[in-house]
């Protein structure tokens, strides 16, 4: 699929086209692959957190069933995830502007999954898909944090 207009093929979800692969299908990419001299990374946080407060957070892993663009928005995609109980959940991510909602349809992801249902769009949205966000030569990028398709729907993180 080539990149949408004004995107950047290493803006894509996952290029494998310059990595290299292990005996398990890792993708191995070399260190000439991504220039981090240019990347911008926010502060971390100077206020601590407390650990019964983290540990109030349920993140989890969840698999992706569908994701369909959201009607009347140019950010939102709508997010059928299996998160491993015996009901499906709903969250909407405004990530379109770096994923086409195909490339996302059967891959792991974490979400935070103890948030109050947000709607959006006249959608509720419950929950949060976790991605990791910086900067690079005054751009954001932004990449949904996807993990090993190994890892069960409702796999907890701790």
């Amino acid at each position: 699929m080539k990149p949408r207009e004004g995107e950047k093929a290493e803006n894509k979800a996952f290029s494998t086209s310059n990595a290299k692969f292990d005996t398990n299908l890792t993708p191995i990419f070399s260190e000439n692959d991504i220039d981090f001299s240019k990347v911008e990374i926010e502060p971390l946080f100077t206020d601590y957190v407390d650990f019964e407060t983290f540990a109030k957070s349920d993140y989890r892993a969840v698999k992706v069933l569908n994701c369909e663009a959201v009607k009347g928005s140019k950010k939102l995609l709508k997010f059928t995830l299996n998160d491993g109980s015996d009901k499906e959940r709903t969250i909407l991510s405004g990530i379109h502007e770096y994923y086409e909602p195909e490339q996302l349809i059967g891959k792991t992801c974490i979400a935070i999954t103890n948030l109050p249902t947000r709607v959006m769009m006249g959608i509720g949205s419950e929950g949060m898909l976790i991605s990791a966000v910086h900067h690079e030569e005054g751009q954001e990028r932004l990449h949904l944090l996807m993990v090993d398709p190994h890892i069960p729907a409702g796999a907890k993180l701790y």
